[in-house]
């Protein structure tokens, strides 16, 4: 008889899955996947992970399918990752945003209540569900004012989560998390948008990667960037997960934000990522009205203190940090 315990992770493939696989792992854990399946079989995140996790192919839209794998594996903790994360693309696509982010949290929900209902549940919200309120610093009790299709279907996530706490006494919670970075950070995120950039031109790659429009990324040495005075509060990835994990380990389930409690604009990210290769960024990047929002939020800092308090946890690595170690990893990637 083993006391092992064992998580489910949703969305194993993206950087929070993957870090937070490396975690688990690390505290003895069995972790087990789930992937939505595809023609490509290669998710580089997990490369280092092969062999000591189970990865199992469901699908947010199918419901059956989430059925199956939370019935045959029992998990004591779900953790909860996957979704539409991007939120400009929300735009293009808000009803795909809708059924994968927000009822395919309900579908998790439902598979929790129905099949591992002592299971602790981990739901991966977002500092979208503030979105537009007028307030620069925000804590757990600000009010929602999400104002994009991702954030609204994350604050159905997040409410969702809530109620079937209440409605069916599981162990729910809600991490708010603000924008957290890292090497393993998608190409849709305006973070490695730009430190890929800059690797780009670096390495005079004569192939770089697309962008969100299907362009080359860099084009004549050039960036095309939307907002550069749009602001955000940026954390790191791995420490971030390390909030997951403490949440579900509390006597009571509850929500918290984890942020960093600073911000900085598009415009010092590019000045610090471009810095880190010896480059003036104002030469090499231009705005281009087509990567503007819609709208833009408003909530820029996140105020962590509850988290500080309750759980213990607080940012390790900021915002200069975290962007030049992504910058050398993407410049070591095209030049090794």
């Amino acid at each position: 008889m083993t006391n092992q315990k064992r998580a489910l992770i949703t969305g194993i493939t993206g950087q929070d899955g993957s870090y937070l696989a490396d975690l688990l792992l690390s505290k003895g854990y069995e972790v087990i996947g789930i992937s939505r399946r595809t023609t490509h079989y290669h998710h580089e995140n997990l490369d280092h992970l092969a062999g000591r996790i189970s990865v199992e192919y469901a699908d947010l839209l199918d419901g059956a399918s989430i059925d199956r794998v939370v019935a045959k594996w029992q998990p004591d903790e779900i953790y909860h990752l996957a979704a539409q994360s991007v939120p400009a693309d929300s735009w293009k696509q808000p009803i795909v945003t809708a059924e994968i982010t927000a009822v395919g949290t309900l579908r998790v929900l439902e598979a929790v209540k129905n099949h591992c209902p002592t299971a602790r549940f981990y739901q991966a919200t977002s500092r979208e569900i503030f979105g537009g309120v007028e307030t620069e610093v925000v804590d757990e009790s600000t009010p929602y004012g999400a104002n994009n299709p991702y954030g609204v279907a994350k604050l159905y996530a997040h409410l969702m989560t809530e109620t079937y706490k209440d409605s069916f006494d599981l162990f729910a919670c809600g991490g708010i998390l603000f924008n957290h970075e890292s090497p393993r950070r998608s190409l849709h995120f305006v973070t490695r948008k730009v430190t890929m950039a800059v690797a780009c031109i670096v390495s005079k790659t004569t192939i770089p990667p697309l962008d969100e429009s299907g362009a080359p990324l860099v084009q004549d040495g050039k960036l095309r960037m939307g907002n550069l005075d749009a602001v955000r509060d940026w954390g790191y990835a791995p420490d971030y997960v390390d909030a997951m994990w403490a949440m579900l380990q509390q006597d009571e389930p509850d929500s918290y934000v984890i942020a960093t409690n600073t911000s900085y604009t598009i415009r010092d990210l590019c000045a610090v990522a471009f810095s880190r290769a010896g480059l003036n960024w104002e030469d090499h990047v231009v705005t281009d009205e087509a990567f503007m929002r819609p709208t833009e939020i408003a909530a820029s800092k996140g105020d962590y203190a509850k988290a500080k308090a309750t759980l213990g946890w607080e940012p390790k690595k900021l915002f200069a940090e975290i962007i030049e170690e992504m910058v050398d990893a993407d410049v070591a990637r095209l030049t090794e």
